[in-house]
């Protein structure tokens, strides 16, 4: 059952009970300042790589969304403009969906040739012509 807007709650949340203390509210703001910003820096260096770089990244902002306003709209701004390129994608025809999706995995494999070649010196194009010379 749904409480009306003014009801007040019965008891207050977790959050609420420790904004009511300024030390808590102080812990509070550095503890989600700190994790976020932990999430997020894992996420930028996951970017490069296949894999749930930017999750990860939305993930920090989410985190830091329950105490920081700026990052919130933040967020909003993100989910905004994701659903608007997700429904974007979703009305074009299937040539152009196919054409998104190769642009799409030249763009991750040349991110991931860079990372590889920056990272550990290997230039897998070289390395692939080899292997394939050498059947």
């Amino acid at each position: 059952m749904r409480m009306k807007p003014d009801e007040d709650r019965s008891s207050p949340g977790l959050l609420d009970r420790i904004r009511a203390n300024p030390t808590g509210r102080l812990a509070l703001r550095i503890g989600v300042g700190v994790l976020g910003t932990l999430v997020v820096a894992l996420g930028i260096v996951l970017i490069p790589f296949p894999g749930p770089g930017w999750a990860i990244v939305i993930l920090g902002l989410a985190i830091w969304a329950i105490e920081f306003a700026w990052a919130k709209n933040l967020l909003e701004f993100t989910k905004r403009h994701v659903q608007s390129w997700t429904h974007w994608i979703a009305r074009q025809n299937w040539p152009i969906r196919v054409l998104v999706g190769i642009v799409g995995l030249i763009f991750v494999a040349g991110i991931v040739w860079g990372s590889v070649r920056l990272s550990f010196g290997v230039d897998l194009i070289a390395e692939g012509r080899q292997w394939l010379a050498n059947r």
